[in-house]
């Protein structure tokens, strides 16, 4: 057993122990059905909401949100920390802005988004866009710095193009972080949309937990909070997946 696969049947254990312990807590009446439903009852009902099609509407809003906001995050923060990395006075300027990006409220300019975008989807995507842009500038950069500078002087050496010294060698050296990058940006896009539409709009996954809570349907609340938990862990391991999958890739060659 390698040593990747034997850390996912810990993770797995983990996870299963934890779920088996709360399943027992909620079974006892230890934890008390008004504050927490056992997970069983918690795929049930999430079962039957999707099989319904109660949510259907929300889940199409939720990955359109997402999906448009990680997509844009991710070509715009690796074309801007690509520029910035190649003009250090720029870099110089904007490294303290990015050192306290996520210490400003973004949520304080959603007046301003809906003044420009109307009360449409694309306030939701902006602030997404904003959550994540900068995690992917910054794993960009990261990345660019940790190319070695032997791997340049043998492309020039070689006298290989610009474009092929970039696709040939700039980005595998760079690939880890750029694809660490790719994971932060979509968690942070996910982040941003989930709690936009919690508090700010009137549709989406985060918009029916919200609504769920404060109509008191506990069980529609945690089978939402389910369902985001899987879809939030399921992208990640794909992202995990193509990440090993390339590594495996460049170890052979």
């Amino acid at each position: 057993m390698t040593r990747s696969t034997a850390l996912a049947w810990a993770r797995a254990t983990v996870v299963v122990a934890i779920v088996a312990l709360l399943e027992i807590l909620c079974r006892t009446g230890i934890i008390k059905p008004l504050t927490l439903v056992p997970p069983s009852q918690m795929f049930a009902d999430l079962y039957h909401l999707l099989v319904a099609g109660e949510i259907t509407d929300d889940i199409i809003q939720t990955f359109l949100e997402v999906g448009t906001a990680f997509a844009i995050s991710g070509v715009a923060g690796f074309a801007l920390g690509a520029l910035v990395h190649a003009l250090p006075r720029l870099r110089q300027a904007l490294d303290p802005l990015l050192a306290a990006w996520y210490a400003i409220p973004l949520f304080v300019f959603y007046p301003l988004l809906v003044a420009l975008f109307g009360l449409t989807i694309l306030p939701l995507i902006a602030i997404g866009v904003g959550f994540a842009t900068p995690a992917m500038m910054i794993a960009t950069l990261t990345g660019l710095d940790r190319v070695p500078p032997v791997l340049r002087r043998v492309a020039r050496m070689h006298r290989l193009s610009p474009l092929t010294t970039i696709w040939r060698v700039i980005l595998p050296s760079a690939a880890p972080y750029l694809f660490g990058g790719l994971k932060l940006s979509f968690a942070y896009a996910f982040i941003g949309v989930i709690a936009g539409e919690f508090i700010l709009s009137g549709g989406g996954l985060g918009y029916g937990i919200a609504y769920a809570y404060e109509s008191f349907e506990n069980h529609k609340m945690y089978a939402l909070m389910l369902f985001v938990l899987l879809l939030a862990v399921g992208v990640n391991a794909v992202l995990q997946g193509l990440e090993s999958h390339i590594a495996r890739k460049r170890s052979r060659q």
